[in-house]
């Protein structure tokens, strides 16, 4: 494949990307050849039905659809080698989907190729309620897994918030409500059965939870975005369910006020399970959407806190202590299941919220993670940049471990009101790498982001991640065009060939 314009875009004007992405195709000839190949494996399984091709060209952010030539649904491990290996030798990308909640544009097609759906194997292959972890494919939910170990007392921690798949939370790297106690993805995967690029099947990690034993090949493909391999099977870490549940609300005079009682719970050490703020905006939102109307639309924090009985007890009174010390003008805690479900699942609805703000926008989603000690200034300063911009953009985020979203709602067809928008993201952006922080705490790079990669961490770094990339993929063909804004490598000339 010939590396394209988009491909060679420069970083001064590679914000534009977030929207549209225009990318050269594989030689249709070339691409014909695997999809003749691969119906000859999956037979009615590989389609090329136009409406299930579109459905594959994009996910839940506002990069416009790539749709692939072919989509292929495998359901097992040695179907993916296969694919893999016919892809390998005719140049053909192939592009991994789970669920196509990514909101960075990791699953479009931006060079056509075929669209590898992993969806159908969703098999829980076993549960191991002593050491508390499970294996399953990568095409099981987060819902359907908690589903099945429920009545083992267990559950997995990790929740994003979106229906995704378990893999495709470990191509993103996912992380989510419950971060701040129970970690990322990241720390929840005790090992990978991954796919490489020419069909090879490796395991990496295993049952036990600490290993000296050689490169960490399991968190190289954590957060990859299936530019490195395709995840195929998942060994996780699974938790306890506790004794013990209660959330509590906090509502705020102001922004700054809220942010300080963040800091402040998380500095005397107290252990909540998750903190989220809401900012006056998307709490109207919020009320409108999921009909809280018992709440104001002020700064709110919603809380969660697990354990004992008493522990619980224990930590909400000293958060409520915590929240009347920074301003907080109302607190109230919800016990009941029914009660806590539905707080949660308003904050999960968050986006939908925000986008219904205004009807026929769309939201593009910053995904800022900084230092705690720094989370005020890059919050108020978004809220500052936000004003100033003249844009609606609620903000929301899982402050407990100093990531929050501003969702920027934009006429999808004003170029003017777009650009706007995209330089408040960027600025957004800026800052929070100014102030130590990461362009990206859960999201991902795909296309949205890769000019802020290239900022984070500078050239020589970008080029140790493109040479891996090299060594795993020569010839390009998974997941082209994500991570990184071109595929020229030190001394190497390009990381794709020639097709």
């Amino acid at each position: 494949m010939r590396e394209s314009a988009e491909t060679r875009e420069t970083p001064a004007n590679s914000h534009h990307a977030i929207w549209s992405v225009s990318a050269e195709h594989v030689p249709a000839e070339r691409s014909q050849a695997a999809i003749e190949a691969a119906r000859g494996l999956l037979r009615e399984r590989l389609t090329t039905n136009v409406t299930l091709r579109e459905q594959h060209g994009h996910g839940e952010g506002p990069v416009r659809a790539h749709a692939p030539d072919a989509v292929a649904f495998v359901t097992s491990v040695d179907e993916i080698s296969e694919m893999l290996r016919l892809c390998h030798r005719e140049g053909v990308p192939v592009v991994p989907f789970g669920a196509g909640s990514s909101l960075e544009g990791q699953v479009n097609a931006v060079c056509g190729g075929i669209s590898l759906d992993l969806s159908r194997m969703n098999a829980i292959i076993e549960v191991n309620q002593e050491d508390m972890d499970c294996l399953v494919e990568p095409g099981v939910t987060r819902e359907q897994l908690n589903a099945f170990v429920r009545d083992r007392g267990l559950f997995f921690p990790v929740d994003p918030g979106a229906a995704c798949t378990i893999g495709g939370m470990c191509a993103t790297r996912a992380s989510g409500t419950n971060a701040v106690r129970y970690g990322t993805i990241r720390e929840n995967v005790l090992g990978l059965e991954v796919v490489l690029a020419d069909g090879r099947v490796i395991s990496t990690g295993g049952r036990v939870r600490k290993a000296a034993n050689g490169y960490d090949l399991t968190h190289l493909f954590i957060g990859s975005e299936g530019t490195l391999g395709v995840i195929s099977k998942i060994r996780l870490r699974l938790q306890g369910i506790p004794e013990a549940t209660s959330a509590a609300v906090a509502q705020f005079p102001t922004l700054s006020a809220a942010v300080e009682a963040v800091f402040a719970t998380m500095q005397l050490g107290i252990p909540v399970a998750r903190v989220e703020l809401l900012d006056d905006v998307q709490m109207a939102a919020s009320i409108a959407y999921s009909r809280l109307n018992e709440f104001e639309p002020l700064p709110t924090l919603f809380f969660e806190f697990n354990g004992s009985a008493s522990s619980v007890k224990e930590q909400a009174e000293l958060v409520e202590a915590t929240a009347g010390e920074a301003g907080c003008i109302r607190f109230s805690w919800a016990s009941e299941t029914e009660a806590r479900s539905r707080l949660w699942a308003a904050r999960h609805r968050a986006y939908p919220a925000a986008v219904a703000l205004r009807p026929g926008a769309r939201g593009i989603a910053t995904d800022v993670c900084v230092p705690i000690s720094r989370l005020a200034e890059a919050v108020l300063g978004a809220k500052e940049d936000i004003a100033a911009s003249g844009l609606i953009a609620p903000i929301a985020g899982h402050v407990g471990d100093g990531n929050f979203h501003c969702c920027i709602l934009v006429d999808p067809d004003d170029p003017s009101e777009l650009e706007r928008a995209l330089a408040l993201d960027h600025s957004i952006v800026a800052r929070g790498l100014a102030l130590g922080g990461t362009c990206s705490g859960e999201h991902g790079i795909g296309l949205g982001k890769r000019a802020f990669l290239q900022r984070e961490h500078g050239d020589d770094a970008l080029d140790v991640m493109k040479s891996i990339k090299f060594a795993l993929d020569p010839k390009g063909i998974l997941n082209p065009g994500k991570v990184f804004l071109d595929t020229s490598l030190p001394n190497r000339g390009s990381g794709r060939v020639e097709s």
